[in-house]
Order: C-alpha cells, then sequence, then structure tokens
C-alpha cells in the first residue's frame, strides 16, 4: 500500500510529471486529490495491479486510455478515463466524437501528448488539453484512483472530480455497459 506519511523521503514524489499533476489538482481545487497521491511498493500498470495494491475494486480504477483519433483535419489524441472493469469500444469511441477512425496509440504518440508513459498516463498533466470522455460506469464509486503521472502513483478522486479537472465529458465508453472483462484490464 502507501508508505509512511513522510513524503520527503520518496524521491518519486519529487518526479516532474507527479509534481505537474499535483499542482495541477490543486490548481483546480481538488486539493485533497494532490494530497492523497499515493507511492505504491510495485509498479500498478494495469488496472488490475492498481486495484490490487489499493485493495479496491478493479471498477474503481480509472484506466487513462490514449487514443488516436483521425479527423478530417488529421490525428489527434483522444483520452479515455475508462473503468478498470471493461474495455472501450473503439467504434463507440468513433461515434463519440465524430472521428472517421479510432485506434490505440502508440507509446510515443501517448508521450508526445501527455507527457507520461503508458502504465503511469494521468489523466491531468499535459502539455495541452486533450478531448477527454470520462466513462459513466465511474459513477458507481465514491472514490475513483487514478494515476498520478508515475507508474508507483495514484490519487483518489470522484467521477466529478474528473469530469471537472479533465473537462471532459460523460459517456458510455464500452460496447456493452454491463459486459466485464475483469480477468483482461487495460493498461493504465
Amino acid at each position: 500500500m502507501s508508505r509512511p506519511s513522510d513524503r520527503s523521503a520518496d524521491p518519486i514524489r519529487d518526479h516532474p510529471a507527479v509534481a505537474k499533476v499535483a499542482a495541477v489538482l490543486a490548481e483546480a481545487g481538488q486539493a485533497d486529490s494532490a494530497a492523497g497521491i499515493r507511492f505504491l511498493p510495485r509498479a500498478a500498470r494495469t488496472a488490475a495491479q492498481a486495484a490490487e495494491a489499493l485493495g479496491v475494486p478493479v471498477g474503481a480504477i480509472a484506466n487513462s486510455l490514449v487514443f488516436r483519433m483521425t479527423t478530417p483535419d488529421g490525428t489527434a489524441p483522444l483520452l479515455v478515463l475508462t473503468s478498470g472493469a471493461h474495455r472501450a469500444d473503439t467504434d463507440r469511441l468513433a461515434a463519440l466524437t465524430g472521428a472517421r477512425r479510432v485506434e490505440r496509440a502508440d507509446p510515443d504518440f501517448v508521450r508526445t501528448h501527455t507527457s507520461h508513459a503508458i502504465g503511469g498516463v494521468a489523466p491531468v498533466g499535459h502539455p495541452t488539453r486533450i478531448t477527454t470522455l470520462v466513462d459513466e460506469a465511474l459513477r458507481a464509486y465514491d472514490t475513483v484512483w487514478a494515476a498520478a503521472g508515475h507508474p508507483h502513483t495514484v490519487f483518489p478522486t470522484t467521477f466529478d472530480g474528473l469530469v471537472a479537472a479533465t473537462g471532459g465529458r460523460p459517456a458510455t465508453v464500452a460496447a456493452d455497459s454491463t459486459d466485464s472483462h475483469t480477468e483482461r484490464a487495460a493498461p493504465r
């Protein structure tokens, strides 16, 4: 779980991406989320790993999935904050955004548009604003956990907190919102 409360002893807290996420959360009026950043002893690169480390249901983990949208103007990133209990459906994402096509982004595309590595992509703290969809399934949890810019970090928030901090749009992102694939949780 988390390390002792002496945060100055943890070098990950000084990681630039984690510091940026904490600052953006604080600026967005989410000081509790910024102060609640947890440092996990092992990297949690999947929703299942994060849920296990935190002792919460996998559905309470907000995966930050970055996709490449093909639009009439070219390509652009799409950030989908989806419940760890299921996978986002790319056809549905295309319909929701009006994109011609939506496909998984490669690691270089993810880092370019978020400045985070896959496994630690936070929903905030990116170089520029990214079109964001927030999975309606996350409403079912009082506390939602999201990556904080590094594979060893997460922060607590709420569904409404994610929508507010990201400027995202609530959406049903799975093909069948009752279909859950917890055995194959997607990377965060």
